[in-house]
């Protein structure tokens, strides 16, 4: 009984002593980076915790919430603060063409590592060389004279959802009401009352598959969110070329998941590598594992079936196919399908975001839609073609500027992408920064500059890109970020956001459901609104 005693006095005095020595080791692993200090920016201002750990960093992340977050705190410590213990935020527009210039040997930091499922693609490879072969695959495809070969296959997927939309109305101005997309519709006041971001996802979705897979994913029809996946990917990937059996594939909401999956990545992201095996496993991150599967599988069904089925279409996928490295090296199969999903995700969410948001401040500020519509009119003609055309839009004055308020206020990526700093240093609006540090610049905030865009920095006001000093408003203006790891689909955005907000706004007159309402976002990678209700009328034109 003595042993007995003894030993459970040893088994206690060891739980004690364990009870001390993890947290203590927990701390000491976190104060002693703090004060060796081998970068140099101890002295950076900011949230006390990020200082020691990333965890701050990871849970602002996971909120959904970062941008706003982090220009909070750049708003009480200054332009430049630190935001985890390797990482510093730099709220100054000079800093863009420093951090993110061509040539300066920043590379991607191993944020990006989150991002990768089939394999990397030209989105989240970091190694530089590797880099620039798939940028030189990639780029061409997204030329002026490549972009305007898309231009039918937008402006038919913009004249479905009007002809759905008109439908609605139709039957709204009769007092009916109905389940017809997300949030369901009515009638009432002589309009039709609905949440317009479900839309925006349809036709975002319809036309990056019709670009890139040859073939829509008919969400605007079926007014459905949904798209197929492969039950077993692998299986799938390595019979390209085979038409998949209706038994194979199965059914999932593609916007749905996008959406999680982004959230899922961005935290993770924001946590050291060393934790992320971990925090997979942990009961609040285990579906967002399981939604990047599943966005990978949108992507690998799409190409299994556009490769099936031989054809001289000349889309996205046929151009990745074409497309030869230095070395006159195609992409591998697992390449091209990584690269096709890094064009499906960027070319749906980008553009519902963009386009569920300008659509929302041009609902709340009826000068702006009015001037809008009177450019629109006087250049558009009066036919009845519901659809514009680029030699329409491409020289609207106006139309731009309600375009790109949009983007500022709501930069679909508003983060700070964080860079790594090379060998020898970077210096940045005077300071000089160590090789190994992170830095990044967030749009959200440099969007808000006073300096730059005048006090009223949250009002959607166009006018604003007709006064102050044009030069410093454009070298500001990142909605596509800058340098060498730039979107390379920004001229593809840009006329789908031409076309489609000139299409719509054209034809209807929009009013917010309630003038008081906010655009409430939800941040993954990208910043997403959580939905727009308002009420429409068709215009007599």
């Amino acid at each position: 009984m003595i042993v007995d005693a003894l030993t459970t006095l040893y088994d206690r005095i060891n739980l004690q002593a364990a009870a001390y020595a993890i947290p203590g080791a927990i701390l000491v692993a976190h104060l002693i980076p703090w004060l060796w200090d081998s970068q140099g920016i101890r002295n950076y201002p900011g949230p006390l915790l990020a200082k020691f750990s990333d965890i701050w960093l990871g849970y602002i992340s996971k909120k959904g919430h970062r941008s706003e977050v982090i220009h909070e705190v750049h708003r009480k410590y200054g332009p430049i603060v630190r935001i985890a213990p390797n990482h510093i935020s730099i709220a100054d527009p000079d800093a863009l063409s420093v951090v993110y210039a061509h040539g300066n040997g920043a590379t991607k930091s191993n944020f990006y590592d989150a991002f990768v499922s089939i394999r990397r693609g030209v989105f989240n490879v970091r190694d530089r060389n590797e880099h620039t072969r798939k940028r030189k695959i990639i780029s061409h495809i997204f030329s002026q004279k490549n972009v305007m070969e898309f231009e039918p296959h937008i402006r038919l997927y913009v004249r479905q959802l009007l002809q759905q939309w008109d439908r609605l109305f139709d039957m709204a101005v009769k007092g009916m009401s109905g389940d017809d997309g997300e949030g369901g519709w009515e009638g009432r006041d002589g309009r039709l009352w609905f949440d317009c971001l479900p839309w925006a996802n349809y036709l975002a979705f319809d036309i990056v598959g019709d670009l890139a897979f040859g073939a829509p994913f008919g969400m605007i029809q079926a007014a459905r969110d949904a798209a197929l996946v492969p039950k077993d990917q692998r299986s799938m990937m390595n019979s390209y070329g085979k038409e998949a059996k209706e038994e194979e594939v199965m059914s999932i909401p593609a916007v749905k998941i996008l959406n999680s999956r982004g959230e899922f990545s961005m935290s993770l992201g924001s946590l050291p590598p060393r934790w992320r095996p971990i925090v997979r496993r942990l009961p609040g991150w285990r579906q967002g594992g399981r939604d990047v599967k599943n966005l990978a599988g949108i992507a690998i069904a799409a190409v299994a079936k556009r490769l099936a089925t031989p054809t001289d279409r000349n889309d996205l996928l046929s151009k990745l196919q074409a497309g030869r490295d230095s070395n006159n090296n195609p992409l591998g199969r697992e390449e091209l399908t990584a690269e096709a999903l890094t064009l499906l995700i960027a070319g749906s969410d980008t553009t519902s975001n963009s386009t569920c948001a300008i659509l929302y401040y041009l609902a709340g500020n009826r000068y702006a839609q009015e001037k809008l519509q009177k450019e629109l009119d006087e250049n558009l003609g009066t036919d009845d073609e519901v659809a514009a055309t680029e030699a329409q839009v491409k020289h609207l004055p106006y139309l731009d500027a309600c375009v790109n308020e949009g983007l500022r206020l709501h930069s679909t990526s508003s983060l700070g992408l964080p860079r790594l700093v090379p060998e020898g240093g970077l210096t940045v609006c005077g300071q000089f920064f160590a090789e190994g540090t992170v830095l990044s610049v967030p749009s959200y905030t440099i969007h808000r500059d006073p300096a730059v865009w005048g006090e009223d920095v949250e009002a959607y006001r166009p006018e604003r890109w007709f006064e102050g000093d044009q030069v410093e408003i454009q070298k500001t203006f990142n909605p596509f970020s800058v340098g060498p790891r730039a979107c390379v689909g920004r001229n593809l955005a840009s006329l789908e956001l031409l076309i489609i907000i000139a299409s719509i706004v054209r034809r209807y007159d929009f009013v917010l459901e309630n003038p008081d309402q906010k655009l409430e976002t939800r941040e993954g990678f990208l910043r997403k609104p959580l939905g727009c209700r308002v009420g429409i009328k068709r215009r007599d034109i």
